[in-house]
C-alpha cells in the first residue's frame, strides 16, 4: 500500500534529534512560555520575513485571534464582513463567526484560490478584511488582492495553515498581507506532534493585541485588559517545530519532485492535473487531483494499494453548519472532482510512478 501521508515515518526521518529534543523539554521541567517556544517565534518569524511571530493553541485560534486583534484595533462593529472563499477548510469559515464578524462567501478561480475579481463581486459597504487561503500550499494572488484591498481600506488576512514556506515573488506566504495564520497540525508541511499554530504580522500593534488575547487578555500576570483566551504553543510542540523548520525547505523541493513526476506521466484524458503540470508555484501540502468520476477514481486506487483523499468532498455553504444558497460554480467544481494523492518528503519516485500507472489505466 502506498499511504497517503506515513506521518510516522515522517517523524521517524528526525531520529535521533526529535527524541533527543524532545527529551531535553521533559527534563527541563518548563513547559509553557519557555526558551523553546521564545526561540521558535523568533526563528519563524524570521523564516518568514515578519517582525512578529506569536505562537498560539492551533490554526483555528491563529485566524480567529488575528481577526479579534484588527476588530478592536480598527473598531469595527458586529455587522462588519470578512469575506473568505467558498473551497476551504471550515475553520476559515468558523473563525469569522468565532470574532463575532459576518462571513461572506465568495468564489475561486480554476486554481481553487480567491482573487480580486471573485472577492469584488461579494464586497460591500460593509466589507472589513479578507481572507485569500492558500490553499494546497499555492499562494493566492497576493499583489492583486493587496492592491483591490488597498484601494477599499480592507484589512488582508493570509490563511497559510498549508503554505509553511510557499513563495512568490520572492517572498514567503505569511509576510504577503497584514495577518497571517498557520496551523502546525501534524500533517502540515510543518507539524508538530500534537496541535498548535501561529500568527505573523509586522504590526507591532496588532502582535501585541494577540499574545494578550491569546493569554487571557492580560499584558501582565493578573491584570486582564481585555476579554481575551487561553492559546499557547507549548515548549514540546515549539521545540519539534525548530528540528522541522530546519529541514522545511528541502522537505518542500522534494514534494515538488514527487509533483513534477505526476505532472510528467499523468496522461490519462479523464484526468487533470493542477496549475496545468506547472509545479514552482506551490509547496504542494496537497496534490490535487481533478476527475469528473472522482469516486470510481478513489475506489480504482485502492483496489490497486494507492490511498487517496478528497480535500474538500463540500464547500463551505453545503457544510450542515452553514448551508447557504449561493452561487460559486468553481468551488463546487473543485468540491466534486479534487482528489488528492499521496505525497510526502518520503514517497520515491518509483512510488510515484507506480501511482501514475494505476490513474493511466483508470477507464469509465
Amino acid at each position: 500500500m502506498i499511504h497517503f501521508l506515513p506521518l510516522k515515518e515522517i517523524n521517524a526521518s528526525f531520529e535521533p534529534a526529535l527524541s533527543a529534543k524532545v527529551g531535553e523539554v521533559v527534563r527541563s521541567g518548563w513547559y509553557l512560555h519557555g526558551e523553546e517556544t521564545a526561540a521558535f517565534e523568533e526563528e519563524f518569524a524570521h523564516y518568514v520575513g515578519t517582525a512578529h511571530c506569536i505562537g498560539v493553541g492551533n490554526g483555528l485560534d491563529a485566524l480567529t485571534l488575528s481577526l479579534l486583534a484588527m476588530k478592536i484595533m480598527y473598531g469595527w462593529d458586529a455587522d462588519a464582513e470578512v469575506i473568505v472563499p467558498n473551497m476551504t477548510f471550515i475553520a476559515t469559515y468558523e473563525a469569522v463567526v468565532r470574532a463575532g464578524l459576518c462571513p461572506v462567501l465568495a468564489d475561486v478561480d480554476d486554481r481553487a484560490l480567491l482573487t480580486a475579481e471573485t472577492a469584488e463581486r461579494v464586497r460591500t459597504e460593509r466589507t472589513k478584511a479578507v481572507i485569500p487561503v492558500h490553499l494546497y500550499g499555492h499562494v493566492a494572488p497576493m499583489k492583486e488582492l493587496n492592491a483591490w484591498a488597498e484601494r477599499y481600506g480592507i484589512s488582508v488576512l493570509e490563511d497559510a495553515a498549508q503554505a509553511h514556506g510557499a513563495t512568490a515573488d520572492g517572498r514567503r506566504a505569511g509576510c504577503l498581507g497584514k495577518m497571517a495564520a498557520f496551523s502546525f497540525y501534524p500533517g502540515k508541511n510543518l507539524g508538530a506532534l500534537g496541535d498548535g499554530g501561529a500568527v505573523t504580522t509586522d504590526d507591532d500593534e496588532l502582535a501585541t493585541l494577540v499574545r494578550m488575547l491569546a493569554n487571557y487578555g492580560a499584558a501582565v500576570k493578573y491584570r486582564h485588559e481585555l476579554p481575551g483566551v487561553n492559546s499557547r504553543l507549548d515548549e514540546l510542540q515549539a521545540a519539534v517545530l525548530r528540528i522541522k523548520l530546519q529541514r522545511l525547505d528541502e522537505d518542500n523541493e522534494r514534494r515538488r519532485k514527487v509533483a513534477a513526476v505526476y505532472a510528467r506521466h499523468i496522461s490519462n484524458p479523464d484526468v487533470r492535473v493542477p496549475y496545468d503540470g506547472e509545479t514552482g508555484n506551490s509547496i504542494f501540502h496537497i496534490y490535487p487531483l481533478r476527475c469528473n468520476h472522482r469516486d470510481q477514481l478513489l475506489a480504482h486506487l485502492k483496489k490497486h494499494g494507492v490511498e487517496a483523499l478528497k480535500h474538500y468532498p463540500l464547500a463551505v455553504s453545503e457544510q450542515p453548519a452553514v448551508d447557504i444558497n449561493i452561487n460559486t460554480p468553481l468551488s463546487l467544481q473543485w468540491a466534486r472532482t479534487e482528489l488528492s494523492l499521496p505525497i510526502s518528503p518520503l514517497l520515491t519516485e518509483d512510488d510515484a510512478l507506480k501511482v501514475c500507472k494505476v490513474i493511466n489505466k483508470f477507464v469509465i
